[in-house]
């Protein structure tokens, strides 16, 4: 997970994501997966165009997206497992398959 990345829906974001907030999710999207920060010259146009797509594809995501109950003071921030639950969810299940 890119930590960069903010959550782009309420009640995280008490308003409306902007274009500008959209794009800067997709673009540290593209870098996180590409390794690149910021693109050579022969790969700058898919580069680019990855970038817009997933900006487009965000877009379209939270236009559609229905938040049922939300209420800014209802937002928890995460709390940090126990360690034993962290070495626990790491050790092999002997029934995974």
């Amino acid at each position: 997970m890119c930590r960069s990345i903010k959550t782009l829906r309420p009640p995280a974001l008490p308003e409306e994501a902007t274009e500008d907030d959209i794009r800067a999710a997709a673009l540290q999207y593209v870098r996180k997966v590409s390794g690149f920060h910021a693109p050579a010259a022969h790969n700058r146009e898919v580069f680019e165009r990855a970038v817009d797509e997933i900006a487009d594809a965000t877009a379209r995501l939270l236009d559609g997206l229905e938040v049922r109950g939300a209420h800014p003071a209802a937002v928890r921030t995460r709390e940090p497992r126990p360690a034993a639950v962290r070495t626990r969810s790491r050790e092999p299940q002997p029934d995974a398959v």
